[in-house]
């Protein structure tokens, strides 16, 4: 199995389980989770599951692209592959054969508030990864020539995947450019050439030192193994290693914006017109959360959600749609700072971009005046609750989430409770969250459109910079 490339995404390998019955069971569930911290500060979340002799590993640092240095854009996904480029005592390619030669399958990404590294294997292979994981925890081949291949890597990425595709995934970073405020929300995570070449081994040193000790990290545990085996063993291997001081975090916080925010832009190789629509979210962890979870759903939640059945099948504006909270970088529980709900769609060239706005306030509207019929709202429950649960059933994905949330939300039974905060959503709920985010003032809109397009609208061509996106490791 190959470790895919770039930035965007951990794969997830989704096993379906039947959609009622998982909704019938949504209270009862309930995951078997088991938490130690060593001496070093390192935390250990474990849950044990005998179905399959198999393992999935997720070690999350608690550091992505909201803590990279300024005029350094792209360091910690460029970092995350310099964590692929060996140690001293394991050489570059020898993690990927040790996992890959048993049947495994590894994988990283870097999004804003983390960094993590999984892999999944039989359970006879979980000692060889956690050795690999502590020995690259301990120290990296800080070499030249490691950092220049890396660099040049990223920078390819950014050509193969930005400059030479359609819309060049303008809704992630170009949209949180526009939506943000602070430099740490809304700077191109992916990076430009000029910050990407600017790094330096002392650099590298400096990030791996401040960010990479063990008490910045979790490590998640999911599959064959009990929690006491799981403990001894990662304290085997990751208990000697030091605390380090970790700098502060800075205040990443941000107000809802009050005064809309658009941005007209072309593009040499699209065909059709796209627009993103964003709305700043609620703070993590707040009243409004699972509410705005259950309205993003409600909202665009595949094809029987309320935008796609309004603008898609009803009017015929859209082509497609897309999007939702925390998306594409994440999902509605696994962010540590401001976020957004995003939506992306590509419109049919005779549709002007402010009747597409006007159709959504319609539909917003229509829910704040009126709510939503109980069965609808049930519906909608019940799809995202078994979206949830499905994406924790693969032990890898499981293990990553169950580190995720140790680290963002200080408790790794939080995927316990989420099931029971998104039941207690009601009606009523579902419309305070809308008539509070989703609103024309803390909007932002890019409108995205062909070059022959731009011209007959008086767009002008966009500066000379290298816009940014995500990609897959």
């Amino acid at each position: 199995m190959k470790r895919l490339a770039g930035l965007g995404g951990t794969c997830v390998l989704l096993a379906m389980l039947a959609a009622p019955a998982v909704a019938q069971q949504a209270d009862a569930w309930r995951l078997p989770i088991e938490t130690r911290t060593l001496d070093n500060g390192l935390t250990v979340v474990v849950s044990e599951d005998r179905s399959s002799p198999t393992v999935g590993v997720s070690v999350v640092y608690h550091v992505g692209m909201r803590l990279e240095p300024e005029n350094r854009t792209g360091f910690a996904h460029l970092f995350e592959h310099l964590m692929f480029q060996g140690t001293p005592t394991a050489p570059k390619g020898t993690f990927d054969r040790v996992i890959q030669g048993g049947g495994g399958q590894l994988n990283g990404s870097t999004r804003p508030d983390y960094t993590n590294y999984i892999e999944t294997a039989p359970v006879s292979a979980l000692k060889p990864i956690l050795w690999l994981e502590a020995d690259r925890m301990k120290t990296l081949d800080f070499s030249p020539e490691n950092l220049k291949n890396q660099q040049d890597v990223v920078k390819e990425e950014i050509r193969v995947n930005v400059q030479n595709q359609p819309y060049g995934l303008f809704f992630v970073f170009d949209m949180s450019r526009l939506a943000f405020q602070k430099w740490a929300n809304a700077h191109d995570g992916y990076g430009s050439f000029k910050d990407l070449e600017g790094a330096t081994l002392e650099d590298v040193e400096a990030f791996h030192r401040d960010y990479y000790g063990p008490n910045n990290a979790v490590i998640g545990i999911a599959g064959d193994i009990s929690a006491a085996e799981a403990f001894a063993l990662v304290e085997e291997y990751f208990g000697d290693i030091p605390a380090r001081p970790t700098p502060p975090r800075p205040d990443v916080s941000e107000p809802l914006n009050t005064e809309p925010r658009r941005e007209a832009q072309d593009d040499a190789l699209a065909q059709v017109p796209a627009l993103a629509v964003g709305w700043k979210m609620p703070e993590r962890g707040s009243a409004d959360h699972a509410p705005m979870a259950v309205l993003s759903q409600l909202l665009a939640g595949g094809d029987a959600s309320r935008l796609y059945q309004g603008l898609v099948k009803g009017r015929e504006q859209l082509l497609n749609l897309d999007g939702g909270m925390g998306w594409p970088l994440g999902h509605a529980w696994d962010y540590d700072g401001p976020t957004l709900m995003t939506l992306f769609a590509l419109y049919k060239p005779n549709v002007a971009p402010d009747a597409v706005l006007a159709a959504i306030d319609e539909e917003i509207a229509r829910i704040v005046a009126e709510g939503v019929p109980a069965e609808t709202l049930a519906a909608a429950k019940t799809k995202l609750l078994a979206d949830y649960v499905n994406a924790l059933e693969p032990f890898i994905s499981r293990a990553d989430e169950l580190a995720k949330a140790q680290l963002l939300w200080r408790d790794a039974d939080t995927l316990n409770r989420v099931p029971g905060w998104v039941q207690a959503v009601t009606v009523a709920d579902v419309q305070r969250v809308a008539r509070t985010y989703l609103t024309a003032g803390n909007r932002t809109v890019i409108d995205r459109v062909p070059a022959a397009m731009a011209q007959a609208r008086g767009i002008a061509p966009p500066a000379a910079a290298a816009p940014a996106a995500p990609t897959q490791d």
